[in-house]
């Protein structure tokens, strides 16, 4: 797995990137909430361990902005013991919690747990709408037994809306897994390529069945149409 530890004491950061890597985990590293933030987006770990007394920002708001654009599991390390501060992480988006001092071992099999719930979580490999199929594994879109030419960026729109059927994905969690986070204000991108796939794979594009837009937030795939 990729790591990512983000604890502003530097004795704990250097105990976790020996050990973790002495395992075969690839570790990243950050001081604060705002390097943690910007380093997910960068490198797209596999997980996340966070502590919670950061120095710039507090450790509940670095998990709600990464659930905004991604479900990576996010395990909390915390000295905090109270029952409340561990439903406010879980209620936020943390996975797991795991109060300091802890065995490195315990750490492990948590980790290991978060990961294979993760695996489980994975969307389906096919996705069926009325009109057309989008096939995650084989990354193609097939509409009337015929694959349909999508565009790179075209795919991975359609594949985020895909991995979360009927749900809304919203419009700054589309254009920073798509473009990154400098293009999250960037909203008629997201109009453009959306009329784009309608073209493509809507049987009435002007009035859209499946690629549904919700205004000023974002949109999703309708699976009945």
């Amino acid at each position: 797995m990729r790591v990512l530890v983000v604890d502003d004491d530097m004795q704990i950061i250097r105990a976790m990137r020996i050990n973790l890597r002495a395992r075969g985990h690839e570790v990243d590293t950050a001081e604060g909430g705002a390097g943690a933030l910007r380093l997910a987006a960068e490198n797209r770990p596999d997980l996340v361990l966070l502590d919670l007394g950061l120095p710039d920002m507090e450790g509940l708001e670095v998990i709600r902005r990464l659930r905004g654009w991604t479900q990576v599991p996010i395990i909390v390390l915390s000295a905090r013991h109270s029952a409340g501060e561990k439903v406010r992480c879980l209620d936020s988006g943390a996975d797991d919690y795991v109060t300091k001092p802890f065995g490195m071992d315990e750490l492990l099999a948590r980790m290991r747990a978060a990961e294979r719930r993760s695996a489980a979580e994975e969307a389906a490999p096919e996705v069926a709408t009325a009109a057309f199929t989008v096939d995650l594994s084989a990354k193609r879109v097939l509409r009337d037994g015929e694959e349909v030419r999508v565009t790179p960026t075209e795919w991975h729109i359609l594949e985020l809306l895909a991995q979360h059927p009927g749900h809304l994905v919203s419009q700054q969690q589309l254009l920073q897994e798509v473009w990154g986070p400098a293009y999250r204000s960037e909203t008629n991108y997201l109009r453009v390529y959306m009329a784009q796939l309608r073209r493509k794979l809507e049987p009435d594009p002007a009035h859209p069945r499946f690629l549904i837009t919700e205004a000023g937030r974002g949109y999703r795939l309708e699976t009945d149409g």
